[in-house]
């Protein structure tokens, strides 16, 4: 069973040098949908958390004068050739300093004070008081300008790859029109009751759950699905909060409470997703602690050891390229780029429907080696539908009478038999008797009709063709005035995708086997059309869970998608579960990993190349990290490479591997 890890939506102190990865925060309903976007990552005194790229620049003003006065001196000397007094030169480099380091020196103090000595703080605050220590002003000030400018880079970068999925937060509208007594009244969506009908104007957004009581509407649900086309729905047809009435005024009959809407179930999902970190996440995590005390020793030996085998030592020069080693040696790239990376993979999949409620789930779904598949609701339909009409009388006439007695049913079945044509007039019937387990009888127009199952014929005597007994389909058998009349096949339709998907994970080496409770020759025959080779029929959810657990002691990595309460059990037990949601059930979504908003089978595939796409940007950003510091720090240690050099590298670096975490965001799944 896959452990369900406690989520935390408080303010997060990280440990380790820019870890953007704390939670979106929503508020709730009561809280009148004023929704946090402050996201204070205080990172004891570097506050990433600004609403918007604007406020995030506009903080910075003392980085700004610290880079004026830096950049004036740079002209001043290297390019005017003008020659400052020492005293004054100090004066200005520590002034410059005190602007762009003040928080990071103090948040270095204040972890030293907490017993936390390696940390990035500390790490640049020692290398450029050690630069200040043997006189070289111009570059001390030079580091911590530039690592604060990589800091601003890392802040802006984030705010970014978090823009596609904050934007969830703000398709619900604030205000409802409702109808009371008659009268149209604007209200708080959280005060609107179930039952209660509201009003949607053309252009505006639905606020809640509910049925569409109007004879039809049309609304735009690329806020729930990722899909731009239009969805038309007809009287009594679900329409969920987040999508937006395109066309004329409609009414809908409230069908939940705004807490309990569909949307707000996805905001917090959404939330638990941006706090849920991979597994490669939690490993550098883990590599940091040991990594930056290693740093610092490794520092202190390039000060201390030439001592003892260097003829000409100088304790500036090795004390310089010390430092040199503790500024490329600050791993921001790294911590940054990694995190971004699975942001842009979550923000990928939710901008075409799909879900993904943490970034562990991006890792798991790469190492998926097959999909078990229920059928029903997930690559059906779940609609019946009538597939063939077989009858020796006039089509029309048999319809008609079939229908008109079938309308006395509330049966799947029974309905689907009456919306096939729905321009027909259909007859009122006389006498309708329902015989439980076996269909109805009754009178229409004069005649006796009978129509149910083969067994309704036999209780009545009834003779019929013997190879009606070998349909695999659901069948409706009529009989007029004791004769038999014909037959109706309903079964499920297919999803258009359906078989393209089982072919694309075919493709990429997955196999999928399907899983249903439906009878084993109905299961079989689906199967055959899609061209999965192993499917399984007639089976109860325990036998579901029985089936995955064999297929997991063979060393499969299962993923199980699925839509209905009885898919929970197995979506659980799965390595990482799949719902759909569009017209899964609770339990369903609630238990998934990933949840597809517009039940479309095909987003599977899309949901893996999401996956792949990440793991394969987030390994580039490793290597390129790891690569450059490496190189740059034997560099440094041997003296060949600059304090200006080590930040120029250090800076560089973290700003490749950002660009290239932005590249998730423009891929195509």
């Amino acid at each position: 069973m896959k452990t369900q890890e406690t989520q935390t939506h408080s303010v997060h102190d990280h440990d380790h040098c820019c870890s953007h990865d704390s939670p979106v925060v929503a508020k709730t309903a009561s809280q009148n949908h004023q929704h946090d976007h402050s996201h204070d990552h205080d990172h004891d005194g570097h506050n990433h958390g600004e609403s918007n790229n604007a406020s995030i620049l506009k903080s910075r003003w003392m980085l700004w004068l610290s880079l004026t006065i830096l950049g004036g001196y740079l002209v001043t000397t290297f390019i005017f050739k003008e020659e400052i007094n020492r005293v004054a030169e100090f004066v200005l480099m520590v002034s410059a300093y005190i602007l762009a380091g003040n928080k990071t020196v103090a948040a270095a103090f204040r972890r030293v004070g907490r017993g936390d000595f390696f940390n990035e703080f500390t790490l640049m605050t020692i290398a450029t008081f050690g630069a200040f220590f043997i006189g070289e002003f111009s570059e001390g000030v030079a580091v911590m300008v530039f690592y604060e400018i990589g800091e601003l880079i890392q802040d802006l970068a984030v705010s970014r790859s978090k823009k596609s999925i904050k934007a969830l937060l703000d398709v619900r509208p604030d205000t409802v029109t409702v109808i009371r007594n008659g009268v149209n009244t604007q209200a708080d969506p959280a005060t609107v009751q179930v039952g209660e009908t509201i009003l949607v104007k053309a252009g505006e957004k639905v606020a809640l759950d509910g049925i569409l009581t109007s004879l039809n509407g049309t609304f735009n649900t690329a806020a729930l699905t990722g899909e731009s086309k239009p969805d038309v729905k007809s009287r009594n047809q679900q329409v969920l909060a987040g999508m937006i009435n395109t066309e004329k005024t409609v009414e809908i009959e409230v069908r939940a409470l705004f807490k309990d809407s569909k949307l707000s179930r996805i905001l917090e999902m959404v939330q638990e997703a941006t706090a849920r970190k991979a597994p490669t996440q939690l490993l550098i995590s883990r590599l940091a602690k040991i990594y930056t005390p290693i740093v610092f020793l490794l520092s202190v030996l390039i000060i201390l050891v030439p001592f003892f085998f260097v003829a000409d030592y100088q304790f500036q020069q090795w004390l310089y390229r010390g430092m040199v080693f503790l500024v490329i040696a600050c791993p921001c790239a790294l911590t940054i780029s990694i995190p971004l990376g699975y942001f842009g993979g979550i923000g990928l999949a939710s901008r075409n429907g799909i879900l993904i409620k943490g970034a562990n789930f991006l890792d798991v779904i790469t190492k998926i080696d097959t999909v078990v598949s229920d059928k029903t609701g997930t690559l059906t339909k779940g609609v019946f539908k009538v597939q063939k009409i077989e009858t020796n009388l006039d089509p029309t006439d048999f319809l008609i009478k079939t229908a008109s007695l079938e309308s006395y049913s509330t049966h799947p079945v029974a309905k689907a038999i009456v919306k096939h044509d729905e321009t027909l007039e259909l007859l009122k019937p006389q006498d309708v008797e329902e015989i439980s387990g076996h269909g109805l009888k009754g009178t229409v127009n004069t005649e006796t009709v009978l129509a149910g199952n083969l067994k309704l014929l036999d209780k009545f005597s009834v003779s019929y063709p013997r190879e009606l007994t070998d349909i695999v389909e659901t069948i409706v058998v009529v009989a007029i005035n004791g004769t038999y009349a014909g037959y109706i096949t309903i079964a499920d339709e297919i999803k258009e995708d359906a078989a393209k998907t089982v072919s694309d994970l075919e493709s990429l080496g997955i196999e999928t086997i399907m899983l249903s409770g439906d009878k084993e020759a109905i299961v079989s025959q689906t199967a055959r059309q899609l061209h999965i080779a192993h499917s399984f029929g007639n089976l109860l959810p325990e036998d579901k869970v029985r089936v995955v657990e064999s297929l997991k002691n063979e060393g499969r990595k299962i993923a199980f998608i699925g839509d209905g309460v009885n898919d929970a059990p197995v979506i659980a037990l799965s390595d990482l579960g799949i719902a759909m949601g569009g017209m899964g059930s609770d339990a369903a979504i609630e238990t998934a990993d990933i949840v597809i908003q517009n039940d479309q089978p095909s987003k599977i595939v899309s949901a893996i190349r999401a996956g792949k796409i990440t793991k394969s940007i987030v390994y580039q950003n490793i290597s390129l990290a790891m690569g450059v510091k490496v190189l740059v720090m034997v560099l440094g240690a041997g003296g060949v490479a600059t304090l200006w050099e080590a930040v120029f590298a250090d800076v560089g670096v973290a700003l490749l591997a950002i660009l290239n975490a932005f590249r998730i965001q423009g891929k195509k799944i």
